[in-house]
């Protein structure tokens, strides 16, 4: 499938294009108008090349194996297409040359189509276990207009993996789209998820990041419509060893609409790294945008590193609200002396932070049982910081 690239020196939005942005990627299909990054590129600065294993100067050549599970309900489709379908593709342009890699290499895609008006009764859960190898992968996400829908992603196993989820929500609809990264500890995963969304939409995205050697996550929001809103929102836990990354950015290309940001992240171990990019731009011509983004980061123990950017720029005067925050750091010793004060042990005074730190987040999963399931993974990476 061929389809056209973006020129990198001008953002288009639909309402015109914003020339001097800084924040605005180009985009491209064409693996080939990337140059092989080096590490010195903003993009990449933060991101360990050689442990992407040929992601990024094409050494990575496919051939590995997944085994994907999906449990859709009544009001659900689910397709396995070919590179030739009209869908793939169309919620946004890889911003990267892994991505653009994925794009060219894959074989089949994932299609999943909540009809117009409908109301599942259980959330779609998509089990994919990775067995080793190196795999490209898209999946689409299209939920017509007055539906309302769940949607799980739960990615384990090993191996090497690119890819991108397409995501569109129809006027008036609602999705949650919750996207678990559980891999084992020697995987690597680097993917871009693309989000368009159309007038008086919802979208939230909830990210919950444990495993894999290597994750690298960019949410990205355009609008179609005034009155669509998106929230992001991210967990991530990070041990000894592993590298985090997430990258969103949130495009303001339309009058009147809204969005928030919110990541949390706790790391603990030798080498354990955390990056949080958040990236917003307020259009040229619009009117009315309200959004705001934050990260906090727990630092358990001294031998971590968190790199945390936020970013937002605005190129009209007629804004209904901006900003950003962050903020990293260790437990606050108030809270710990508090409830040291009332007899309870340092150690579990300790958890009881960590876990309310995470509750609220957690708490924003609209399915009891996910968030009991997550709750105890998120348990099982607190005993191996303990």
């Amino acid at each position: 499938m061929t389809s056209p690239s973006t020129e990198p020196k001008a953002h288009s939005h639909g309402l015109g294009e914003i020339p001097f942005s800084k924040l605005a990627t180009h985009g491209s299909f064409d693996v080939n108008d990337f140059p092989v990054p080096n590490g010195r590129e903003e993009e990449w600065r933060f991101t360990p090349l050689r442990r992407l294993r040929g992601l990024h100067d094409g050494k990575a050549v496919a051939g590995g194996t997944d085994k994907v599970d999906v449990d859709a309900p009544e009001g659900v489709t689910v397709e396995t297409v070919g590179r030739d379908d009209a869908r793939i593709g169309t919620a946004g342009f890889p911003a990267d040359r892994v991505t653009a890699q994925a794009h060219s290499s894959f074989e089949q895609a994932t299609v999943i189509t909540v009809a117009q008006g409908a109301v599942p009764e259980r959330p779609v859960t998509v089990n994919r276990e990775a067995r080793g190898g190196t795999r490209y992968d898209q999946f689409v996400v299209e939920v017509k207009p007055l539906a309302e829908a769940v949607v799980v992603l739960n990615h384990t196993g090993t191996g090497v993996r690119a890819g991108s989820v397409d995501v569109h929500v129809g006027e008036g609809a609602r999705l949650t789209l919750i996207s678990l990264q559980d891999w084992d500890n020697d995987a690597v995963d680097v993917s871009q998820h693309n989000a368009q969304v159309a007038k008086d939409a919802t979208f939230k995205s909830i990210v919950i990041t444990l495993g894999g050697d290597l994750v690298r996550l960019s949410p990205k929001v355009a609008y179609k419509g005034r009155g669509a809103n998106a929230e992001l929102h991210g967990l991530y836990f990070t041990g000894d060893g592993q590298h985090h990354e997430h990258r969103s950015l949130i495009d303001h290309n339309v009058s009147n609409t809204r969005s928030r940001v919110e990541y949390k992240g706790a790391l603990s171990g030798k080498g354990a790294h955390g990056v949080w990019i958040g990236d917003v731009i307020i259009g040229e011509g619009t009117t009315g945008t309200d959004s705001y983004e934050h990260n906090r980061n727990l630092q358990l123990t001294d031998d971590t590193r968190v790199d945390s950017v936020p970013n937002l720029e605005i190129f009209t005067g007629e804004v209904e609200g901006a900003g950003h925050a962050s903020a990293s750091g260790r437990l606050d010793d108030i809270h710990l002396f508090y409830l040291r004060s009332r007899g309870i042990p340092e150690d579990e005074a300790r958890r009881l932070v960590i876990r309310g730190y995470f509750l609220e987040l957690i708490g924003r999963i609209p399915v009891g049982e996910l968030r009991e399931g997550i709750m105890a993974k998120v348990e099982r990476k607190l005993a191996e910081h303990e």
